[in-house]
């Protein structure tokens, strides 16, 4: 018969305390510590509250981006006012412009009483000291959804033509009271451009907030329902890939990058955020600038669905995802969680 002997081991769990000089557990141990050795600090302040504006005297909900609203003029000062009592950094004004009013060559953004512009002189007559970022692109304002004017055969966007308007568009925007004018367009030479018509037109203190590595994405859907640009069903798909970057691409984003850099801009931006991580890092470390990222309609979008679906908890990837932007390098976030961010803290 076999006979068991007392165990020479000892039993499972039990072992000797490990010599191990270094422990890295150590500053985790409480919350305290944690916060006393934390990295990456997010304030309100980095943060850009995106707005939606509308014609009309009642504000309309976006149904692809839950929670935002497309604001009329009359409540601008009122939301406004609440963003900086929050702390939140700024504004990024986008206007839905009324159908009847978009063309094909898309003149109603050089018309000077244009929504965009009442909605600027709103906001900065009502809370001057809240900084505006304002768009600079066609697409708000052309039949076709092109960010820029078509050429003689309508099958690609006419590079120095659309430079040419979007140098006015930004002299507009800056008289109305917009901070940073902000192309996102991705046309070549448009900031060497922008900054020249700004200052020969005394401008000099308005800044240019380059969309400088703005990408060919799938996840800017939600936000061409919210501007009104979005296709019809039976429309045929536009393609912007021959100005807006390749999502494969990364050492293209770098030229880009310093081309704005060189042209004059105040602040560069990688568009979108969260898909774009390496793309902000190579830009943080690559430029003393100012770094913007937009995490886009499409990533907002995504979370509160996910959050319906009872699959993820909103508040927690929120979060996640607003710290991964800023320690990837970001200095600026605009992002659509702005405001209830700022409300949670």
């Amino acid at each position: 018969m076999l006979r068991l002997g007392r165990s020479c081991g000892k039993r499972f769990g039990e072992m000797n305390t490990l010599n191990l000089p270094v422990r890295p557990r150590r500053l985790r141990k409480s919350a305290a510590v944690r916060a006393l050795v934390v990295e990456t600090i997010l304030t309100p302040a980095h943060l850009v509250q995106p707005l939606f504006i509308v014609e009309g005297s009642e504000p309309e909900a976006v149904s692809s981006l839950p929670g935002i609203f497309r604001l009329p003029l009359c409540r601008l000062a009122a939301y406004c006012a609440q963003l900086e009592s929050l702390g939140i950094g700024g504004v990024a004004v986008f206007p839905k412009t009324d159908s009847a009013l978009k063309t094909a060559d898309g003149r109603e953004a050089l018309n000077p009483s244009a929504l965009v512009l009442r909605a600027i002189g709103e906001i900065k007559s009502s809370v001057p000291a809240l900084p505006i970022f304002s768009d600079i692109a066609l697409d708000p304002y052309t039949t076709h959804g092109h960010d820029g004017l078509l050429d003689a055969a309508g099958g690609d966007v006419d590079n120095d033509a659309t430079v040419a308007v979007l140098s006015e568009m930004a002299v507009l925007h800056a008289r109305a009271g917009a901070d940073f004018v902000a192309p996102s367009d991705m046309m070549d030479g448009r900031v060497k451009a922008i900054r020249a018509a700004l200052d020969a037109d005394g401008l000099s203190s308005t800044g240019i907030m380059a969309y400088s590595a703005k990408y060919a994405s799938a996840y800017y859907g939600p936000f061409r329902d919210a501007v009104g640009s979005t296709r019809a069903p039976d429309a045929p798909p536009i393609s912007k890939a021959t100005y807006q970057l390749n999502v494969a691409n990364r050492r293209e984003s770098l030229r880009e990058l310093r081309l704005d850099e060189a042209e004059g801009a105040d602040i560069l931006m990688v568009k979108p955020a969260g898909p774009c991580l390496d793309i902000i890092r190579d830009a943080r470390e690559n430029t003393t600038l100012p770094v913007a990222a937009y995490q886009v309609s499409g990533e907002y979008a995504q979370l509160l669905a996910a959050e319906k679906l009872g699959w993820l908890d909103l508040r927690a990837t929120r979060d996640e995802s607003l710290a991964a932007i800023r320690r990837a390098g970001a200095d600026i976030i605009l992002t659509y969680f702005a405001e209830a961010w700022a409300r949670d803290r």
